[in-house]
C-alpha cells in the first residue's frame, strides 16, 4: 500500500487537547493498521479514532509551535503531509473548568517523597493585582520579612497568607495610583469569574450539545418504562440504565485509557529494568566483540538481582540469560582445550570460567589436557620422522643411490652444523643423479630439531600454569575470595605429569641417538620410544654438534624451572650423554681423517732452518687435531651454567684420554704407510681390481710426478716423524691441557713412544736402504781385475773402489742434507759404521799380505778414516783399530811413502772431503 499522505487538518491551531479532524489519503486500512500518529512531534495515537482511510479524529498533545502531522501504518509505513498544525499553551489553573483532561503535572508539584503538595498558581494568578513587575525592584530578604511577620507568609496558597508581606515582597516600590489600579483589576476579575460558567459553556458549546443529545436519547429510550412502572423503581432503573449507557458511551475512551496505562506501566517496567531485558542481546554483542569481562560482570549483577525472582517475566528473561551464559561457558571451555595457546590466554579463560562458576576444576583440566597434548605431539613427531626415514631408505634401495654414492665426501649445511637456524630455502647444488643420503639433512637431525622446538615453546607454559594453579592466583574470583580449596594431593600428580613428559622427551632422543642406553627397557616401552630403521650410513659427524646444540639449548631453558630432582637428573643426564657421544664421535672422525692423510701426500718438501724439510702432512695433522679440539670446546667441553663438568666422571676421563692418545698416535701409521706401501696410481688399482677408483680416496696431485723411491720416501717420512714428535705433539698436548682435557701427560708419553718407535723403524730402514748397495759392491770392487794382497804392486794411491764408496756416501750425505740437515750426522754415522765394519771385515779376512799389500791396506784404511773423521763413532773407531791391528807395522821408508800417498789423496779428493768436514775443519784445511 502507498505511504500515508495528510492533505488537510481542522482546526489548524489550538492548545493541547484540541480535537482535530485529519484528512488525507492511505491513512490505514482499518483500526489495527494504524500504528502511529504524531502531531508536532508528539505521539497522539492513544486519542486517535480511525474513521476511514481518508479521515482520522484525534486530540493534540503538549506540542508547541508549528509542526507536521505524521501518520504511520503497518501497510504503508511512515507518511508525509502537505499541511501543518500550530500548537500553543493555554495555562489552566487547578480550579479552572476545562472540557478536556489536563496534565496535572503542570499544576501539581510533588515533593521529594512522591506526595502531591499545594497547587501552584498559574501565571495569571502570580500577580493578582495585574501590575507588571519589571524585575529591577530591590526586594526584601526573607529573614527581614520573617522578623516583621513572625507567623505569616507571602504564599497565597497558605492559610497564614499576609497581604502586607505580599505587597512588601512584590510591590514595595509601587506608587499608590498603581495600587489603586490593581484593586480595580481585582474587582473586574471577580466579576468575570462570576460569568465564567456561561462563558465556559459558550466556548465548549459543541461538547455540551453532544452530551445533551446523548442524555436525550437515553431519556427517550427509557421513558415508556418510567411511565408504566413504579416511579421509584423506574427512577432506579433509569439511573442504572443511564450508567450503563454512559459506560457504553465512554467505553472506548476508558479502554484506550486503560491500554495507555498498561502501556505506560509496561514502558516504566522496561525502563526501570531495561538492564535485564537488554542483557541477552548485550551478552551476544559483547561476546562477538570479545569483551568477556563485561559479559561476566553483567551476568554476576543479574544473578545477584534476579536469581530468586518470582516474577514470571523476569524468570523468563533470566532463563534466556542463563541459556546464553551456558553457551558462553561451553565456548570458553572449548577455547581452553584448543592448543596451542598462549599462557596468558589460558589464564584469562580459566579465570573467566571460575568467575562464571563453571562445574569442575577448569585449571586442572587444562593442565591434564596440555600434558596429553604434549605427549601426543612427541609421539606424532617421532612417528612422522621415522616414516620419512623409511620412505627415504626405500627410495634409495629402489634407485641404487646407496652403492653409487658410498664413500663420497659428505656435504652438509654449514650454518646448521654451526648451530645456526636452518634455512628452509636452502637447496643442494648437486645434480639430481648425485642426490643421496650424504647430500640431505639427516632425518634424525630434523627430528631432534622439531622435538626440542616443541618442548622449548610449550613446556614452560605448562609448568608456569601449574605453578600459578598451586599458588592460588588462578582460582581467585574478582571479589578477592578463592573459588575453592586446592587439593594438595594434586601436587604429586602434577609432579608425575612433569616427570612423564621429561622422561618421554629424553627417551625419544636416546632412542634416536643413544639406543644402547635403552637396552634394559621393556620391549613394549621400547617400541613407544621408537625403533629407527637401521642404515648402512651413520649420521655424518658434522651434524652432531648441531644436534647437541639443540639438546643443550632445550635442556638449558628447562633447567631454569624449579623441577624435581628426578626430572632434573633426567635432562642433565641426557645433555651429558649427548655431549660425550658427540665428543667421542668427533674424535673418532678426526682419527679417521688423520689415518686417511696418506692419500693427500704430495711429496713436496718445504725446508725449515730449524726443523729441516717436511711435507704438508704434519701441518694437516696439526690442523685436524686443533680444529677438532676447538670445535669440541665450543660445542661439548665448555660448560654452561647449571651443567655438570664433562670430565667430572672417571669413566669419561679415561675414555677421553684414550681417544686423545689414539688421535695423536694415528699419524704414525700414516707415515709408516707412506714410507713402505705408498698409494698406487689409480690406473694401477683399476687394472688389479677391475673396479673404478673413487677420486676422493687419492689426491690426483700425488701423481703429477712419480712417487719418490723408497729411500727418498724414508728420509722424508723420517723428517716428518721427527718434526711431529719434536714440535707438533707438544703443541697439541699443550692445547688439550688448555681446553680442560685431563691426564695429557699419559697421552704425551704414549705419542712419543709411538713416534719414537716409528722413528727407529724408519731410520733403520733408511740406513739399511742406503748401506746395502754400498756394502754389496765393496768386496767385488776390491778384488776387481784379479787384485791380490800377496802379489799386489807398489801402491800408486787409493784405489777406485774406495773412492766409489766415498762418492756413494757423499750421495747419501747430499740426499739427507737436502731433506733435513739435522739428520746428516745421525745417518752418516750409521752408514760409516756399516762401511767401516765391512772394510774391517774384508781386511781381517785376508790371510797373507805382501809388503806392498800391507802398505795398500794402511793407505786405504787411513784414507777412509781421515775422510769420515767427523762422523766416526766409537764403534767405527774400534773397527778401524781392529783392522789396523791385524796388519804388520810399517817401518821407515814405508811410513814416509804412506804419508806421501795420503797427502796426494787428500789433495786429489779435497772437494769430496769437504762434504765430510765441519766448518772448523774446512777452515783449517783451506789454511793448510
Amino acid at each position: 500500500m502507498p505511504q500515508p499522505l495528510v492533505t488537510g487538518v481542522s482546526p489548524k491551531e489550538g492548545p493541547p487537547g484540541t480535537r482535530v479532524v485529519i484528512r488525507g489519503e492511505n491513512l490505514g486500512r482499518d483500526v489495527k493498521d494504524l500504528i502511529g500518529l504524531k502531531i508536532c512531534g508528539v505521539d497522539c495515537l492513544l486519542s486517535a479514532e480511525w474513521n476511514s482511510p481518508s479521515k482520522i479524529i484525534a486530540r493534540t498533545g503538549p506540542g508547541k509551535g508549528k509542526g507536521d502531522i505524521q501518520v504511520i501504518t503497518r501497510s504503508g509505513g511512515k507518511g508525509s503531509c502537505t499541511v501543518g498544525f500550530k500548537g500553543y499553551f493555554v495555562q489552566i489553573g487547578p480550579l479552572q473548568e476545562s472540557a478536556m483532561w489536563i496534565d496535572e503535572s503542570q499544576t501539581v508539584s510533588y515533593s521529594r517523597h512522591g506526595r502531591p503538595s499545594s497547587p501552584i498558581f498559574t501565571k495569571d494568578d502570580d500577580d493578582p493585582l495585574g501590575i507588571s513587575d519589571e524585575g529591577n525592584q530591590a526586594k526584601f530578604r526573607e529573614d527581614e520579612l520573617l522578623k516583621m511577620f513572625p507567623e505569616s507568609s507571602g504564599n497565597m496558597a497558605l492559610k497564614n497568607f499576609s497581604p502586607a508581606w505580599y505587597l512588601l515582597e512584590n510591590h514595595h516600590e509601587t506608587n499608590f495610583d498603581d495600587l489603586k489600579a490593581g484593586l480595580a483589576y481585582m474587582k473586574r476579575r471577580a466579576t468575570q469569574r462570576s460569568e465564567e460558567p456561561i462563558a465556559f459553556v459558550k466556548s465548549n458549546l459543541s461538547a455540551t450539545l453532544d452530551c445533551l443529545d446523548s442524555l436525550e436519547a437515553m431519556y427517550n429510550k427509557y421513558l415508556v418504562d418510567d411511565i408504566r412502572g413504579d416511579c421509584m423503581n423506574s427512577y432506579a432503573v433509569l439511573l442504572m440504565q443511564a450508567k450503563s449507557c454512559a459506560d457504553g458511551l465512554f467505553k472506548e475512551v476508558l479502554g484506550r485509557k486503560d491500554k495507555a496505562d498498561r502501556t505506560r506501566n509496561a514502558l516504566s517496567v522496561l525502563q526501570r529494568f531495561k538492564f535485564l531485558f537488554y542483557l541477552p542481546v548485550n551478552i551476544e554483542r559483547n561476546i562477538k566483540k570479545g569483551d568477556y569481562n563485561l559479559v561476566i560482570n553483567d551476568y554476576v549483577r543479574a544473578r545477584s538481582l534476579f536469581a530468586d525472582t518470582q516474577v514470571e517475566v523476569f524468570k523468563t528473561v533470566y532463563k534466556e540469560v542463563e541459556s546464553r551464559i551456558n553457551s558462553f561457558r561451553d565456548m570458553l571451555q572449548q577455547n581452553l582445550m584448543e592448543l596451542p595457546n598462549t599462557l596468558e590466554e589460558q589464564k584469562k579463560l580459566i579465570r573467566y570460567l571460575i568467575n562464571l562458576e563453571c562445574t569442575g576444576d577448569p585449571a586442572w583440566e587444562c593442565l591434564e589436557n596440555q600434558q596429553h597434548w604434549l605427549l601426543d605431539m612427541f609421539i606424532k613427531c617421532k612417528e612422522k620422522h621415522i616414516e620419512k626415514e623409511l620412505e627415504w631408505l626405500q627410495s634409495e634401495r629402489d634407485s641404487g643411490n646407496v652403492s653409487q654414492l658410498r664413500g663420497t665426501t659428505p656435504q652438509v649445511n654449514v650454518e646448521l652444523a654451526k648451530g645456526k637456524p636452518r634455512d628452509s630455502s636452502f637447496k643442494s647444488t648437486v645434480s639430481p643423479d648425485q642426490s643421496g643420503w650424504k647430500f640431505r639433512t639427516p632425518q634424525k637431525i630434523l627430528f631432534v630439531e622439531e622435538l626440542t622446538s616443541i618442548v622449548a615453546e610449550n613446556f614452560p607454559d605448562l609448568w608456569k600454569l601449574g605453578q600459578a594453579y598451586f599458588s592460588g592466583s588462578l582460582i581467585v574470583k574478582e571479589t578477592g575470595e578463592k573459588a575453592f580449596k586446592i587439593d594438595s594431593s594434586k601436587h604429586l600428580q602434577f609432579r608425575q605429569m612433569i616427570n612423564d613428559i621429561i622422561a618421554l622427551f629424553t627417551n625419544l632422543i636416546r632412542a634416536a641417538f643413544l639406543p644402547q642406553s635403552l637396552e634394559n627397557v621393556a620391549p613394549e616401552e621400547r617400541r613407544v620410544y621408537g625403533i629407527w630403521p637401521e642404515s648402512k650410513h651413520d649420521i655424518p659427524s658434522a651434524w652432531l654438534p648441531s644436534c647437541v646444540r639443540y639438546v643443550r639449548g632445550c635442556v638449558g631453558s628447562l633447567s631454569t624451572l624449579d623441577f624435581s630432582v628426578d626430572s632434573l637428573t633426567l635432562i642433565n643426564d641426557l645433555a651429558l650423554d649427548m655431549r660425550t657421544h658427540c665428543m667421542f664421535t668427533l674424535l673418532k672422525q678426526a682419527i679417521s681423517d688423520v689415518q686417511a692423510l696418506h692419500t693427500k701426500e704430495t711429496w713436496n718438501v718445504e725446508t725449515d732452518d730449524e726443523s729441516g724439510g717436511t711435507t704438508q702432512l704434519p701441518a694437516l695433522f696439526e690442523n685436524i687435531v686443533n680444529e677438532t679440539i676447538q670445535h669440541l670446546h665450543e660445542v661439548v667441553v665448555l660448560n654452561k651454567q647449571g651443567e655438570p663438568e664433562l670430565f667430572s666422571q672417571r669413566t669419561i676421563q679415561k675414555d677421553a684420554t684414550e681417544a686423545c692418545s689414539l688421535l695423536l698416535t694415528a699419524f704414525a701409521p700414516c707415515l709408516d704407510c707412506l714410507s713402505f706401501t705408498p698409494p698406487q696410481h689409480p690406473n694401477t688399482l683399476s687394472k688389479k681390481s677391475n673396479q673404478p677408483q673413487r677420486s676422493s680416496d687419492i689426491n690426483p696431485e700425488i701423481f703429477e710426478e712419480n712417487v719418490p723411491p723408497k729411500d727418498k720416501r724414508l728420509i722424508i717420512m723420517l723428517s716428518n716423524c721427527n718434526h711431529t714428535v719434536e714440535r707438533v705433539i707438544p703443541r697439541l698436548v699443550e692445547n688439550l691441557n688448555k681446553h680442560g682435557y685431563v691426564e695429557m701427560n699419559k697421552t704425551l708419553k704414549t705419542a712419543q713412544d709411538a713416534f719414537s718407535e716409528l722413528d727407529a723403524k724408519l731410520f733403520e730402514a733408511y740406513v739399511e736402504e742406503k748401506s746395502n748397495p754400498i756394502l754389496g759392491t765393496m768386496e767385488h770392487n776390491m778384488y776387481r781385475g784379479g787384485f791380490d794382497w800377496k802379489t799386489c804392486q807398489k801402491p800408486k794411491g787409493v784405489r777406485n773402489y774406495l773412492k766409489e764408496v766415498i762418492m756413494r756416501m757423499i750421495e747419501v750425505h747430499a740426499e739427507v742434507f737436502a731433506v733435513s740437515p739435522v739428520f746428516v750426522t745421525r745417518v752418516m754415522s750409521k752408514v760409516i759404521e756399516a762401511v767401516t765394519e765391512e772394510l774391517s771385515r774384508l781386511i781381517q779376512c785376508v790371510t797373507e799380505f805382501s809388503t806392498y799389500g800391507t802398505l795398500q791396506a794402511y793407505l786405504e784404511l787411513n784414507a777412509l778414516q781421515d775422510t769420515v773423521q767427523l762422523y766416526l763413532t766409537p764403534h767405527a773407531s774400534t773397527c778401524f783399530k781392529e783392522a789396523l791391528d791385524g796388519l804388520q807395522t810399517l817401518k821407515g821408508e814405508d811410513k814416509k811413502q804412506l804419508e806421501d800417498l795420503l797427502n796426494t789423496y787428500k789433495s786429489q779428493m779435497k772437494f769430496q772431503m769437504m762434504c765430510f768436514y765441519g766448518d772448523s775443519l774446512l777452515r783449517n784445511s783451506s789454511t793448510a
